[in-house]
């Protein structure tokens, strides 16, 4: 004789203190069939059979029931993306000059840390304003009007302009020693006493326009590795010097960024051992025939050096709020 079949249904709980498999009830959304197999008055009762094979017979038929259902469940949904809003500012470290790919007339190109961040974290929206050749006025001039207002994240590498660096690495390359240290000081009494005022323009305006993100400012690596026994270039007087000079500035920007309530990251930490006469660079020496590009990261300077620094300050998108 067939066996007759009857479903139990879906969608009706199991009773208080019984499972869903002693109950032949649903299990996980899917119905419970009972199957009903009459007994025939003339055949004689079946003999007995062993306890362990009837349980490793529940047990296996348990085990395919639970591969069923989790063959029936769908696989785990994309996040996609955040919902963070970035906006990265500033100048030629957060355009990416230096790091390659195919730069607009602001330099800015997808090997720089906020592309490479953005690529990794899909935020709802993200562009760069970031421009090479860019002060602490001409962003708050030409950037902070394009910043939208609902923004909650910024990034911003601002100061090194103001100070004179293509001043300080065009007078070290080509001039005297003594020419170099006077350049260098006089951008240190210049970090010293009007930056302070710039920057506290720009972040007052940044804060004011998107009064919801969260402001991280990026400082500058030292760009040389001092105390080696031999390294082609300039000389370890001038070398010290221009890492002095980095050292104010750093500490200048970090100051300000904190009475904004701002973070600063330093890379200085993120760069050791890799500056130049390193042996393993980040940073392109001077280079007569790329003269802009002297001093500025390279691909594994933004990648390894400044994403991992700012990666490392902020996290993921699912960490901003």
């Amino acid at each position: 004789m067939s066996p007759r079949y009857r479903s139990t249904g879906a969608g009706k709980p199991a009773g208080p203190g019984r499972s869903p498999a002693s109950s032949g009830q649903p299990v996980g959304g899917a119905a419970v069939v009972v199957i009903h197999l009459p007994a025939s008055p003339a055949s004689p009762a079946p003999p007995l059979e062993d306890p362990m094979s009837l349980r490793r017979t529940g047990i296996t038929g348990l085990f395919l029931g639970v591969l069923a259902l989790l063959g029936a469940l769908p696989a785990a949904a994309d996040p996609g993306p955040s919902g963070v809003s970035y906006v990265a500012m500033g100048d030629s470290y957060s355009a990416g000059l230096g790091a390659g790919g195919s730069g607009d007339s602001c330099a800015r190109t997808a090997n720089a840390y906020p592309a490479l961040w953005a690529a990794a974290n899909r935020p709802a929206a993200f562009a760069s304003l970031a421009c090479s050749g860019a002060t602490a006025a001409s962003v708050a001039a030409d950037q902070v009007s394009a910043l939208p207002a609902d923004t909650t994240l910024v990034s911003v590498t601002i100061g090194g302009n103001d100070v004179g660096f293509s001043t300080i690495m065009q007078t070290c390359a080509l001039h005297r020693t003594s020419d170099c240290l006077a350049t260098v000081a006089a951008a240190e009494k210049v970090a010293r006493t009007a930056l302070p005022g710039r920057l506290d323009a720009l972040y007052t305006a940044i804060s004011a326009r998107a009064p919801r993100a969260r402001v991280v400012v990026l400082g500058y690596p030292d760009f040389y590795r001092l105390h080696v026994w031999y390294c082609v270039g300039l000389g370890g007087a001038a070398r010290a010097k221009i890492d002095e000079g980095i050292d104010v500035l750093d500490e200048v920007t970090a100051t300000a960024a904190a009475a904004h309530g701002f973070t600063f990251v330093d890379v200085r930490p993120a760069f050791a051992d890799h500056q130049l006469c390193s042996g393993h660079k980040w940073l392109h020496a001077v280079d007569f025939a790329h003269l802009t590009e002297s001093y500025h990261p390279t691909v594994d300077g933004q990648s390894q050096g400044y994403l991992a620094a700012f990666t490392a300050a902020v996290g993921g998108a699912d960490r901003i709020g």
